[in-house]
């Protein structure tokens, strides 16, 4: 008759069990800022825990979430998108223009993603067919969205009141709040969250999302594992610009304006939003919902400077630039602790 030993975990064990990640501390380190600076408003201002602040934050910054989704695929990669500013301006005119022409607003929201589709598609095959560097690529493709905006335009074009396409930007009210504290929504935040969820299953539950990590973690090995690297990687910039322009749709149904201008800088914030959200610049870590939180951490800050009146709106970028490089660092620690292991 033979005993057999049944191993106890250690509190060693234990404690190693439930440790984080090194990758998920980045996201986590989001997620107490994020707090920390919720807590620090209540007490500084008031009235930042309730449900109109929480409306607004997620309603002015649905177009912001979108764009931080479609970079999170390609900076997931190792690489980055820098036109996605330029083609929310260049897809935002075109839709402004054909639907005050009396296109029929399906036909032109379509028109307006697919626009961004097209240059999405056309920096990947810079990338992959011709070996272009990937901020080289997509800084042409900037250059040129923003290009063929000006030609169209350089005074403001303004959405007519009644178009259909405004209707995205109607809101919702979920709870009547006293006064005006109610929480709303609108379709544009429906949107984003649908857009989160879709990403969320396909970077989790899909081969197109493990390609993405492999990619991530070692392009060559990937290859070596017989993993489909070209389409993929052509795959995350058509998701990158087709997301964009979907941006553009939300961001045009909500302010009802385009211009030769929009979107300038909007692709340093959406990468701010990812990198604040814990994917690492170089590549095989991070997650969609930091890149949420990342965004929202932004647009919090926002609030937060605006409440506070003394604050110049030009320090937004300094703090921004400041949170950036802490997380930049926090990740460079992340890096060089995964290569000792």
């Amino acid at each position: 008759m033979t005993s057999t030993l049944i191993e106890r975990p250690t509190e060693r064990s234990l404690v190693s069990r439930f440790r984080p990640k090194l990758e998920t501390l980045p996201t986590l380190a989001a997620m107490v800022i994020f707090v920390a600076m919720i807590i620090y408003g209540e007490v500084a201002y008031g009235r930042i825990v309730q449900f109109s602040t929480i409306s607004n934050l997620f309603i002015n910054n649905a177009y912001l979430i979108i764009l931080a989704v479609g970079l999170t695929f390609v900076i997931l990669t190792g690489g980055i998108d820098l036109s996605v500013g330029a083609v929310i301006a260049i897809s935002s005119l075109v839709g402004v223009m054909l639907a005050n022409a009396g296109w029929n607003p399906l036909v032109v929201i379509v028109l307006m993603i697919l626009i961004g589709s097209v240059f999405g598609a056309a920096s990947g095959i810079l990338i992959q067919y011709f070996n272009v560097q990937p901020f080289i690529a997509t800084l042409a493709m900037m250059f040129l969205a923003r290009g063929l905006a000006s030609i169209l335009s350089t005074t403001p074009e303004r959405l007519d009141d009644d178009s259909p396409i405004r209707s995205l930007s109607t809101e919702w009210k979920i709870i009547d709040g006293p006064k005006i504290n109610d929480l709303v929504i609108t379709p544009n935040v429906l949107i984003a969250a649908l857009v989160v969820i879709v990403a969320f299953f396909v970077l989790h539950r899909t081969r197109l999302g493990r390609t993405v990590y492999a990619i991530g973690g070692s392009e060559q090995s990937a290859l070596l594992m017989g993993l489909p690297v070209v389409r993929t990687k052509l795959a995350i910039y058509i998701i990158s610009g087709t997301l964009a322009g979907l941006a553009a749709v939300v961001y045009t149904s909500k302010l009802g304006i385009a211009q030769n201008i929009t979107g300038v800088g909007w692709e340093l914030d959406a990468i701010a939003a990812v990198i604040i959200g814990g994917t690492l610049l170089t590549g095989g870590a991070g997650f969609v919902l930091g890149s949420v939180v990342g965004a929202l951490v932004l647009g919090l800050m926002n609030v937060l400077i605006t409440r506070d009146g003394s604050i110049p709106p030009e320090a937004t970028t300094i703090i921004t630039g400041g949170i950036l490089l802490v997380f930049v660092l926090l990740q460079r620690l992340v890096v060089s602790r995964k290569r000792k292991t």
